[in-house]
């Protein structure tokens, strides 16, 4: 099964990165956040990755285009004409296809727009933004068992505020820190669908999370898959300050190679 990721979009809540690079390009422990999604999908065996590219989609190219280079150790040798030596090449197991989905192209057409490259068959989707400890094998189990179009990971998103207790008479009974409980449950991204979503995506201004997922919701077709482990996205500088110091810490709870 292939993995679909979603990296074309401007990032504007980050723009103090993303207007040098795209927000999947902004780096954790100095990698880009997407190969630490990359990287913890190819833990459980997925190899096969199509990324979805619009905004300073050059940047990506060039990151895969130079990445065995990068990882190995290497000698110029100037004196015969330039001659370049690999030493201890490594590089990951893995295929990727990069597609120019446009610049201002929708979630929903990007996704359309790389379906010639799926080979008619069910694929996952996730956000370059955002990483995770989910275990894709259960995720891919429980979307299998349901047999349907499409599966989300439900996340329950805490709240970011203490709380209020109140009676009937507008006085406080409680007042308490946030928790888990507290929030609502959203899309985490982390998806499996099949083909038959592409008949819901109408064209490059289909926002997917609106029409494709709701129709799919109306048509009994879409399953919550609840993860209650480690989430997070990186939608603020705030948010990447909190990945440096995990990652820092060695303890980075997505890190599962």
């Amino acid at each position: 099964m292939k993995v679909v990721i979603l990296a074309g979009g401007f990032g504007t809540r980050i723009s103090e990165e993303s207007h040098l690079r795209p927000k999947p390009m902004i780096e954790i422990g100095g990698m880009p956040i997407l190969w630490h999604i990359m990287k913890h999908y190819s833990g459980y065996g997925y190899n096969e990755f199509i990324i979805c590219a619009g905004y300073k989609q050059q940047f990506i190219k060039q990151f895969f285009a130079n990445y065995y280079l990068y990882q190995s150790d290497v000698t110029f040798d100037f004196t015969s004409g330039g001659d370049m030596l690999v030493h201890t090449a490594h590089s990951e197991p893995w295929r990727v296809t990069v597609v120019d989905t446009g610049l201002n192209t929708m979630t929903g057409g990007r996704v359309k727009r790389i379906r010639p490259y799926l080979d008619g068959e069910p694929f996952m989707l996730t956000y370059g933004d955002g990483v995770s400890d989910i275990d894709v094998d259960k995720l891919v189990a429980f979307h299998r068992e349901k047999g349907q179009m499409a599966t989300l990971t439900a996340i329950q998103l805490a709240q970011r505020f203490g709380v209020l207790d109140l009676d009937a008479n507008d006085s406080v009974r409680e007042f308490r820190e946030k928790n888990t409980s507290d929030g609502d449950c959203i899309n985490g991204g982390f998806m499996v669908l099949e083909q038959g979503i592409f008949d819901l995506i109408e064209g490059d201004s289909t926002v997917f999370e609106k029409y494709p997922l709701e129709q799919a919701a109306r048509l009994g077709q879409l399953n919550a898959y609840r993860h209650e482990g480690f989430w997070q996205p990186m939608d603020t500088m705030r948010d990447r300050e909190l990945l440096e110091r995990l990652w820092a810490s060695g303890e980075a709870p997505w890190k599962n190679w």
